[in-house]
């Protein structure tokens, strides 16, 4: 069964950082490429970043430089580290993981987590 639970939103200043958690069932972490998507109000949804089985991170041209994702194996969960927060990156940000590979680096997905809100003030 595909799990996804993302924790680690909240509010920041522009320039600060912050931590998104997403912890994925068994299945999912060891089977599925794993990455972001993002959705902000009245703009169209955006892939984040991506990593997949192999460990071959993908990143939208907006954020990288400033975002990295990566994966933690023993504890079966998928973080992204966003430093360098601009207003403009405030969003509902979600897991998602799809079993395609040729998906993976085009940030298209099968499953979603609930989503956590990031808020960057100016």
């Amino acid at each position: 069964q595909v799990q996804l639970v993302e924790s680690g939103g909240g509010s920041v200043q522009a320039g600060g950082s912050l931590r998104l958690s997403c912890a994925a069932s068994e299945v999912t972490y060891r089977g599925y490429c794993l990455g972001w998507f993002r959705q902000a109000p009245g703009k169209e949804g955006e892939g984040v970043a991506s990593i997949d089985l192999a460990g071959t991170t993908y990143y939208a041209d907006s954020v990288k430089g400033r975002f990295t994702t990566s994966r933690d194996n023993a504890k079966n969960t998928l973080y992204l580290q966003m430093n360098s927060l601009k207003p403009e990156d405030t969003a509902i940000y979600y897991c998602a993981a799809t079993p395609s590979v040729s998906w993976c680096s085009k940030f298209l997905y099968n499953y979603w987590g609930q989503g956590t809100q990031v808020t960057v003030s100016s």
